[in-house]
């Protein structure tokens, strides 16, 4: 499940990219209840972006801003209390770590879903049902 931050330049301290990715990583699986669970915890891939200043916008205009996103299997993320907690402690992740300076609206986060059974582990496309399946074993 591909995790991408991309950043402005300077909204986190350099360095603590990792930190953030172990820290969102660690809520998504807490929140789906999947805390230690050997499938899915490898399974949470993730990418990072640092962009220049003047090259990231809100409304056409400059903005110095972070982007949280998930891609996932359609069974994801379905449970509102967990699209909350998810988005709310990705956000302050970035928020803490910016040493409070980042604007909590200028903090996105969103999650895209994959058309069932397409969704590729270990070399295989399945379905929601088979995956539902690996990751029980997990």
């Amino acid at each position: 499940m591909p995790l991408s931050l991309h950043l402005t330049e300077g909204v986190i301290p350099e360095g603590t990219e990792k930190q953030a990715i172990k820290q969102i990583t660690d809520i998504m699986l807490k929140w789906h209840g999947l805390t230690g669970n050997k499938v899915m915890t490898p399974n949470i891939t993730a990418m990072v972006q640092v962009l220049p200043k003047g090259t990231t916008f809100y409304g056409g205009e400059d903005v110095s801003g972070a982007w949280i996103e998930f891609k996932t299997p359609s069974f994801a993320f379905i449970d509102r209390e967990v699209q909350l907690g998810v988005a709310k402690e990705s956000t302050d992740v970035i928020y803490q770590l910016s040493g409070r300076k980042q604007p909590k609206d200028n903090i996105y986060f969103n999650v895209t879903h994959a058309v069932d059974g397409t969704w590729n582990l270990d070399g295989k496309a399945m379905t929601n049902e088979e995956l539902g399946e690996v990751i029980s074993k997990g």
